[in-house]
C-alpha cells in the first residue's frame, strides 16, 4: 500500500483538474483528497492504494486533462495514517 501526498504546479485551476483527477483515481480504485491551493497555481492531493495504481496516477498529474498545462509534480512519501475516505 503507498501513499502519496504531491503538488502539482502550472495551469491547474479553472481547467477540471480535480474532476479529471477524480475520474482517474476512481478508475484506479485510489482514496484521498485534492484541492486548489490560494497561489491559484496549483493543487495539493493525497492519495493511497496500491503501489503500482498510485504510481500511475501521480504520472497522470504530470499531464493531466487536455486544458491544463502542468509545469511539474512534487509528490513525496506521505507517512500520515490518517484514514482516507474513497
Amino acid at each position: 500500500m503507498a501513499r502519496k501526498h504531491a503538488f502539482v504546479h502550472g495551469r491547474v485551476q479553472g481547467v477540471a483538474f480535480r474532476m479529471f483527477a477524480q475520474e482517474a483515481a476512481w478508475r484506479l480504485d485510489l482514496h484521498g483528497w485534492i484541492r486548489n491551493r490560494s497561489c491559484g497555481q496549483r493543487v495539493e492531493l493525497v492519495v493511497s492504494g496500491d503501489d503500482q495504481s498510485v504510481e500511475t496516477f501521480i504520472r497522470w498529474c504530470g499531464d493531466g486533462p487536455p486544458l491544463a498545462k502542468v509545469v511539474r509534480v512534487e509528490a513525496e512519501d506521505d507517512p500520515s495514517e490518517e484514514p482516507l475516505k474513497p
